[in-house]
């Protein structure tokens, strides 16, 4: 398991931390209040004070929840790829913008990764598939899921290309090798969705995928939860005055 997505989806499922036995439901509203914060904290605050607060808090969650700091790291670097032609545009020859701009998204990246790798795909949509409609919760649901069944088969088919002399020789050569490998994919993914239809039907598929009530089913660490809610609301609060 070396590509993100399978660490993920392992660690979730097998993770020992205190906060894979914590509710999904109260995640969710950790996550939510974290990710929140950092979104409003550069109108609500002048001052950096409120973004390393959230910062450092969101890197207390992801820590706590043993993720690895390989993948923490790769995690981290993803919204600086995406933010930076905008910090490019609105950099202004100080520090602080560049800062202000950065912290939010690697807060919620982090959260986000925290979230996924301490809680079970099946509980993290259940309870979005009772707010979103249907067809948009099961369609996230199966989206998910398929990521990893295309991960793998993508990675498969890049190590048979090496192994077989696809990826040397010209360029046009290449192209075409990449092409061809792209549609084998798409009539794979295709294949795949069709046979898993095919399954939900032969299951008794009602219609609903996320069906599952435990997502809310309280446990002792959901305490654990609540009081990490109250300290990053009396960090934030504390970090809000601040001049």
């Amino acid at each position: 398991m070396t590509d993100p997505l399978s660490q993920i989806d392992h660690l979730a499922s097998a993770g020992r931390s205190p906060w894979h036995r914590a509710s999904a439901l109260a995640k969710l509203l950790l996550a939510a209040e974290l990710v929140l914060l950092a979104v409003l904290a550069p109108s609500l605050s002048p001052s950096l004070g409120l973004l390393a607060v959230l910062y450092a808090s969101a890197w207390a969650l992801a820590l706590s929840g043993r993720v690895p700091w390989r993948l923490l790291l790769a995690a981290s670097g993803y919204p600086v790829l995406f933010v930076l032609l905008f910090l490019v545009a609105r950099w202004d020859g100080t520090l602080r913008t560049p800062v202000r701009l950065l912290l939010p998204p690697l807060t919620a990246t982090l959260v986000a990764v925290w979230l996924v790798t301490t809680t079970p795909y099946p509980d993290l949509f259940a309870p979005l598939s009772r707010v979103l409609p249907r067809s948009v919760g099961d369609g996230l649901f199966l989206t998910y899921r398929a990521l990893f069944e295309l991960t793998r088969r993508t990675d498969g088919m890049w190590r048979a290309l090496r192994l077989r002399g696809g990826a040397r020789g010209p360029l046009s050569g290449r192209l075409a090798v990449a092409g061809e490998g792209l549609g084998t994919l798409v009539l794979h993914g295709f294949e795949r969705s069709q046979r898993l239809y095919a399954t939900m039907q032969l299951r008794g598929h009602t219609g609903r995928i996320c069906g599952c009530r435990h997502f809310a089913e309280g446990t002792r660490y959901d305490l654990l939860a609540g009081a990490a809610g109250l300290a990053v609301a009396v960090g934030a609060a504390l970090a809000w005055r601040m001049p």
